[in-house]
């Protein structure tokens, strides 16, 4: 058989196209010496051949039944557990975003300008901020008093400490 015909014949192998005998003729061909530009096909037809010649061994298929009708190990059980609760997730999230979309399209938020005049935004804007400062400012009064108070305690239980233990503490 020539080179041409062995290319044809693995044009029609590569798109399952050949018939058997074709197949028996490709694999006699490719056992004995080849081109070189066919030598990835011959490995492949002889890899081939070796794989068939091998066979099974002949507990294979009590080996196989078995194996099959072993209960499951600890590990593959907790696998399973773990691939259900990763499960239950995946479908809690799911849900979650498809309730988010449904809720946007019953309810749309429109996003216009409240003002239309930036200035005045701007000043309802420093108003806000002043709101939000003077808050602060008050609420760092009163952690203030709360410090004060702390240190207090703190003096009067380390003098208390320090009579029982007859130890002065600054």
């Amino acid at each position: 058989m020539d080179s041409e015909q062995v290319k044809r014949l693995l044009e029609k192998y590569w798109v399952c196209e050949t018939s058997l005998d074709e197949e028996r003729m490709l694999r006699e061909y490719f056992r004995g010496s080849v081109p070189t530009s066919l030598n990835e096909p011959a490995a492949l037809f002889r890899y081939f051949d070796t794989q068939r010649s091998q066979g099974l061994d002949a507990n294979f298929d009590s080996n196989v039944k078995s194996k099959l009708h072993k209960p499951m190990g600890r590990s593959v059980r907790m696998m399973v557990n773990y691939a259900r609760i990763a499960a239950g997730i995946v479908v809690v999230i799911a849900a979650g975003y498809f309730i988010h979309l449904e809720v946007r399209k019953a309810n749309p938020t429109s996003e216009e300008d409240t003002y239309s005049d930036p200035r005045v935004a701007l000043e309802e804007t420093k108003k806000a901020l002043m709101m939000i400062s003077n808050s602060l400012n008050k609420a760092h009064q009163q952690v203030g008093k709360i410090k004060v108070y702390n240190e207090a305690e703190q003096k009067i239980q380390g003098k208390s400490r320090a009579g029982d233990t007859g130890k002065v503490q600054l």
